[in-house]
């Protein structure tokens, strides 16, 4: 790639200068919008924020709101450059690779013919005006609160013209390039998953065999745990708490006086607490029910739902309370260490267990009586316990530094995408 030879003022908002051969125009003059009946056997066309435009089916078909009656559904054709006027600004700009049906909220637009158009062209232009954050500005400046993008908007926008084989070019080398950077980051991502996946079993296998070879087993009674070494210990896990208490399905309404921190679901991830959220305030005081269910640093948190079986130990010196569809943990460890204790609730042992409460299928709800009888394995002292805890944080110490490692190489690649898509549309390069 190289410079082009000249270049002129665009007046084009958005890039500050052209080649000097490229065309500019409004997109209206280059765009017509379709608005075609719906045929019998059009199924639904959904774009992606990921540029994708495609039959629903072909991505999949759960976390989408579908309509009871089809009001103002429009037809979609391969080839439509197609316009999510709500998520426009997030980059669900493509060209749809199938024919199917879309709501009203979509603009399907064709090129009108008087100037040269590649479609592909101008959907990688329009995503990258999205990411930029252009066209979330441009629209915030129309509808106050709001990140609109409609066809009423884009058909004014001045958009440059590069010659049709120009156009061409830049398509073919952005497939090319971007599907090689997309290829690169799905292989750093699944690194990731197979590290988390060692993880998980270096865990699993740590919590309910220990660290010997040549240990005895016996069976722990329990199909989930199977057998753990002969001299370990067996029991519920309300038997080896001091305390499991509920939120009883709200947040405390009083509190003592100063900040503190309202754990929720979202806040307990793989094994953390991640501190994520408002700090809150309030000056009366404390209830009786509040008093019981302070939580304390050591202690952990389980969320009972959305989802269900997360874990984490509360830090030292956290000052909060346990939010909605929350329950604390509080270990009595003279039997087990709330260290230990949290990695056995990230095991094999305990999803089996959360599964078998749901009849073959991860359950979406624990009951308070079910969180009371997770079956639990340990060594009956402390200092095997620890032994187990130190040999985990080394091993997590060591993946972490790897998958830390791996998410760095995949920002730059996807800053690498960005500027590659950015400079070639924009004619700052020359393919």
């Amino acid at each position: 790639m190289q410079r082009y030879e000249s270049y002129k003022p665009s007046g084009i908002q958005w890039v500050e200068k052209i080649p000097s051969h490229w065309g500019t125009q409004r997109a209206k003059w280059l765009f017509n919008r379709m608005e075609r009946p719906v045929r019998p056997e059009d199924d639904v066309v959904t774009a992606f924020r990921d540029g994708q435009v495609t039959l629903r089916t072909n991505r999949r078909t759960e976390g989408f709101t579908n309509a009871i009656q089809e009001h103002g559904y429009q037809g979609i054709r391969k080839g439509d450059l197609v316009i999510h006027a709500m998520d426009a600004f997030a980059g669900a700009i493509g060209v749809s690779d199938s024919d199917g049906k879309s709501t009203p909220v979509y603009a399907a637009c064709v090129p009108r013919g008087e100037y040269p158009v590649n479609s592909y062209y101008y959907a990688y232009l329009l995503r990258y005006m999205a990411h930029s954050g252009y066209i979330e500005s441009l629209s915030k400046g129309i509808r106050e609160r709001s990140t609109d993008f409609r066809f009423a908007e884009f058909r004014e926008l001045p958009l440059p013209i590069p010659d049709k084989d120009e156009q061409d070019r830049i398509v073919t080398f952005l497939d090319q390039k971007t599907a090689e950077i997309d290829a690169a980051i799905a292989k750093k991502e699944r690194l990731i998953e197979l590290l988390q996946e060692k993880r998980k079993t270096q865990i699993s296998k740590a919590v309910t065999k220990g660290l010997r070879l040549d240990v005895m087993l016996k069976s722990s009674g329990s199909l989930a745990i199977g057998s753990i070494p002969a001299h370990w210990e067996a029991r519920r896990l309300k038997h080896a708490t001091k305390r499991i208490y509920d939120c009883k399905n709200r947040t405390p309404d009083y509190f003592p006086d100063g900040e503190f921190f309202v754990v929720r679901t979202t806040n307990v991830k793989k094994g953390r607490l991640v501190m994520e959220g408002a700090l809150y305030t309030d000056a009366k005081g404390f209830s009786e029910w509040t008093q019981k269910g302070l939580p304390k640093a050591g202690e952990l948190v389980i969320t009972r739902e959305a989802p269900a079986g997360e874990v984490a130990l509360l830090p030292a010196g956290f000052v909060g309370c346990l939010g909605q569809r929350t329950m604390g943990i509080v270990p009595d460890e003279q039997q087990v260490l709330g260290k230990f204790l949290l990695y056995f609730l990230q095991s094999d042992a305990f999803d089996q267990y959360v599964t078998c409460q749901g009849s073959g299928s991860t359950v979406t709800h624990l009951r308070v009586g079910q969180v009371f009888d997770i079956p639990l394995a340990f060594p009956p002292t402390t200092k095997e316990q620890q032994e187990i805890v130190d040999y985990l944080e080394e091993e997590e110490r060591r993946t972490d530094l790897v998958v830390q490692q791996e998410l760095r190489a995949i920002r730059s690649l996807r800053q690498l995408k960005a500027v590659v898509i950015a400079s070639t549309v924009s004619g700052q390069l020359r393919v």
